[in-house]
């Protein structure tokens, strides 16, 4: 999955020379956290509403919300940029997975979108959640069941195969190394249920499922 399947297209924008005021008022009225910064037609950074508060005066403050507004209405966006921000973007033809690992690296939650040196959308850690959900396939009604497995050429495809020999669709399939138990996870999801005979073949082959949970039910494990 691209970025650019995932990403808000062509999204608000706030003049680095515009006031503090305007940028909370657009913050309120699209109900976003962050803002890309342009300057003469040019993304120089992304300003989000924890930036925004740290550039206010506090609650303990005397003004009076006339003075309040007033001096938001003085104080430029550009001076709510954090001084050393690194701008950090990704290209829409980039996976969101690469999406999730900067804003992992970086701890932020959202970059813009650039290409060809203009923003063309950002994407959020809303949007990677909301990804990352539909490639897991967890929506859907589903039996999900666990396999530790060693690490052989083959091993994946003689488990799923029996999957498919018993007419029994896979719909969604995720392998890792798990690094706390140092060994391989194989994460099958199958359409519905009905897969206690394929469950029986498995445990006969040696393949001990360490979990299985159907859709609305608690996980069992073996």
């Amino acid at each position: 999955m691209r970025v650019r399947d995932r990403m808000t297209a062509h999204p608000r924008t706030i003049d680095y020379y515009q006031s503090i005021r305007d940028a909370r008022d657009l913050m309120t009225e699209t109900g976003c956290r962050r803002l890309p910064v342009m300057k003469d037609g040019k993304l120089v950074g992304l300003v989000t509403n924890i930036d925004l508060s740290r550039a206010t005066p506090s609650n303990a403050t005397t003004l009076s919300m006339h003075e309040l507004n007033y001096l938001l209405a003085r104080v430029d966006v550009h001076e709510a940029l954090p001084p050393r921000q690194q701008l950090i973007t990704i290209g829409p033809d980039d996976y969101v997975e690469s999406a999730a690992r900067l804003m992992r690296e970086h701890s932020i939650g959202g970059l813009p979108v650039v290409e060809n040196g203009a923003l063309v959308g950002i994407i959020t850690e809303t949007d990677i959640f909301d990804a990352f959900i539909d490639i897991l396939g967890v929506r859907s009604e589903h039996t999900r069941i666990d396999f530790y497995i060693k690490d052989h050429p083959g091993t994946v495809a003689e488990i799923t195969g029996l999957f498919g020999r018993k007419n029994l669709n896979i719909t969604n399939s995720v392998l890792f190394f798990d690094d706390r138990a140092q060994r391989y996870k194989l994460i099958l999801r199958i359409a519905g249920g009905g897969c206690e005979e394929v469950l029986a073949e498995l445990r006969a082959m040696g393949y001990q499922p360490e979990s299985v949970f159907i859709s609305g039910d608690t996980p069992a494990r073996n």
